[in-house]
């Protein structure tokens, strides 16, 4: 069951509006590494864990995920602004001006339309855990360079936060994927001769080897490594 409550997670404005920004930012609502695709993506996956303690883990990013959509819709609607101004905004975003009536919609920044052909569902849980832990971290990718292109102090904001919910959410599927060593997927990791095998096709210079191969596995972050935030 899903309840949803009117205050956003985390509130969002804007210092002015700006439809060609509001046209990037569609990207993280309906693009193949934004907030709806994670959504479906964790709730998909979740429907099949037995492991009740990382079903819940699923549901709840799933969940939050869901309200990082509400904070992107309406921070898109703030900068769309209330007049149309197809004139004004850049030729191939301009769907808003022309369809939509202003209306945030599930594309990515082309107009693409969003497509379910974005979940990666195997399950397997170790594999479904990786494809999650790199989809935050594409994620963070992409709000990197939304923001590193606006000034926009609220935007700003709005965008540092939900950068930082993606280190969370990366750092939970990496517990998560450390508590499953020798299940699925990882089980008999590197017992053949076949495991062991790296085949140097780029000689001269032997950079890498797996003579002892070991299932992969996630360290916490550092305490003491400056902050994300800041290094935007």
């Amino acid at each position: 069951m899903f309840k949803h409550e009117k205050q956003l997670l985390h509130e969002v404005r804007v210092d002015a509006p700006n439809p060609n920004y509001a046209a990037m930012l569609q990207e993280q609502l309906g693009g193949p590494q934004g907030e709806l695709k994670a959504a479906m993506q964790y709730l998909s996956q979740s429907l099949r864990i037995k492991d009740a303690a990382i079903k819940d883990l699923f549901l709840d990013i799933a969940a939050e995920e869901l309200s990082h959509m509400e904070m992107i819709a309406t921070t898109i609607n703030l900068l769309n602004g209330h007049n149309l101004d197809a004139q004004n905004t850049t030729v191939g975003n301009i769907q808003a001006q022309v369809l939509t009536g202003l209306s945030p919609v599930l594309t990515n920044a082309s107009g693409q339309y969003w497509t379910a052909a974005y979940v990666n569902v195997t399950g397997d849980l170790a594999a479904d855990l990786l494809s999650n832990i790199a989809a935050e971290q594409r994620a963070k990718v992409v709000y990197e360079y939304l923001y590193r292109q606006i000034n926009d102090k609220g935007v700003r904001e709005t965008i540092d936060f939900l950068l930082n919910r993606e280190e969370a959410h990366n750092t939970m599927f990496r517990e998560a994927f450390n508590r499953i060593q020798d299940s699925g997927s990882q089980k008999d990791w590197g017992v053949t001769q076949d495991s062991k095998l790296y085949f140097d096709l780029s000689t001269p210079g032997k950079f890498f080897d797996v003579n002892n191969p070991q299932p992969p596995s996630f360290k916490n972050p550092d305490p003491n490594v400056q902050d994300s935030s800041q290094q935007h």
